[in-house]
């Protein structure tokens, strides 16, 4: 064989072995990005649970507050007319004592 077949030859050995490592190394970084994606991703994914959780709770007690207002509400005009019938009923009483 001459020179220049053996130069090209270890220089196709080379270029192969080093597209091998770069492969190689490629596979192990995606591997990494991916483990790293997922990690952060379940992170993220508990801080919105906990986020949600927060918002649920706060919609549980604004909701306990409009009921309380609103059996509130439908409690004023009721007191609204016991209170009419007693004015009435101590008017009453003074024109009978009064008389």
């Amino acid at each position: 064989m001459s020179e220049a077949w053996i130069g090209v030859i270890g220089s196709v050995i080379v270029a192969a072995l080093s597209l091998f490592g770069v492969i190689i190394s490629n596979k192990a970084n995606t591997r990494d990005m991916l483990a790293q994606i997922k990690s952060h991703s379940d992170a993220s994914d508990a801080k919105l649970e906990k986020a949600q959780a927060v918002t649920d709770t706060k919609i549980q007690m604004l909701t306990d507050e409009v009921r309380k207002h609103n059996n509130f509400a439908e409690k004023i005009p009721v007191l609204e007319e016991k209170i009419a019938v007693a004015n009435h009923r101590i008017s009453d009483l003074e024109h009978q004592k009064g008389a």
